[in-house]
């Protein structure tokens, strides 16, 4: 009975949304999207900035998550746009990763990570693996859509003050930044007992700094870099590092078109902010309340994942860490 009592009450919250936000079936769009984390209401939230709209919305409560795990939720970290649109990757500082299909904002996995989650990504055969800031490590996690959150495979390895995690589809490597140094890892795509290796690491700075947002340009083979005074573009095949202009303390950094159309982030209060900029200070958008921590426009990402990447729902025998 009371399954059927939390069935009835999502189903009512979902038919709320529904009317407030409309149906969207991708996020894959020509439209000017951005998909917010969002602290105030602790949710993600895609807004069309050309109108101020909001088209979408998901929050752990309203979704199939746990009511003993919504708090893993709190403080959305980051998120991304993966699958051709149709689902989106997130983690929190509650120590939660989760994907979750746009249009019915169903949660089709989630685990915890802890530590402080700062960033998530899809590893090539569906894996996720998250950066935690806190407690200095990545986490790659076996992704089971049929069978979690209880029965998850997970490897953990250390990374200091772990904020980013980028999949390099052309090189086949994971890209992460801690501290002043940016790491490549090796993965061994192994589904049922995925691990990471470190190959490679480059110092970008002299000084003692953290690296926050790591994010691909749109269209081609380099990264935005951003610390705690710079902006940086890092070029993944001869490891250049070309510094822009821009503000300190930026928490993450997107661009349309390559070099183009970039939005970013910083905080006007703590550690959030309720206003989106390009690197001049112009304003792409605002509403005040909001308390947005990072912000991605809507775009497919050519640099992670390939043409027509789509989920393949699977589950896996029970493996022991």
């Amino acid at each position: 009975m009371k399954y059927i009592k939390k069935l009835r009450v999502l189903l009512m919250v979902w038919g709320s949304s529904l009317a407030v936000y409309g149906q969207v079936a991708t996020l894959n769009t020509s439209q000017r999207w951005l998909l917010l984390t969002e602290q105030s209401q602790h949710r993600l939230l895609v807004v069309d900035v050309d109108n101020g709209k909001e088209v979408w919305e998901w929050k752990p409560e309203a979704s199939n998550v746990k009511p003993e795990h919504v708090k893993w939720f709190s403080n959305p970290s980051d998120a991304k746009v993966v699958y051709n649109g149709e689902y989106v990757i997130t983690c929190a500082s509650g120590g939660g990763i989760a994907l979750i299909r746009v249009k019915d904002k169903k949660t089709v996995f989630y685990a915890y990570a802890g530590g402080n989650t700062h960033s998530v990504e899809v590893l090539p055969d569906g894996n996720l693996v998250s950066a935690s800031s806190t407690g200095n490590y990545l986490s790659v996690f076996s992704i089971d859509t049929l069978r979690f959150p209880d029965h998850v495979y997970r490897k953990d390895l250390f990374i200091p003050s772990g904020h980013n995690v980028v999949w390099d589809r052309t090189q086949h490597l994971l890209w992460s930044a801690g501290m002043n140094t940016l790491y490549a890892y090796q993965y061994n795509f192994n589904r049922a007992t995925p691990q990471l290796r470190q190959i490679d690491s480059l110092m970008f700075s002299s000084t003692r700094t953290e690296a926050h947002d790591l994010f691909p340009l749109k269209g081609v083979d380099k990264l935005w870099l951003t610390d705690l005074t710079n902006v940086y573009i890092f070029e993944t095949h001869s490891r250049a590092l070309q510094k822009v202009s821009g503000p300190a303390h930026v928490k993450s950094v997107s661009s349309r078109k390559e070099d183009n159309e970039v939005a970013i982030s910083h905080p006007k209060q703590s550690w959030w902010t309720d206003e989106i900029q390009d690197l001049n200070g112009k304003r792409i958008y605002q509403k005040e309340g909001l308390k947005i921590y990072k912000a991605r426009w809507c775009v497919l990402n050519s640099f992670s994942y390939p043409p027509n990447h789509s989920l393949k729902y699977t589950s896996l025998p029970i493996s022991k860490p």
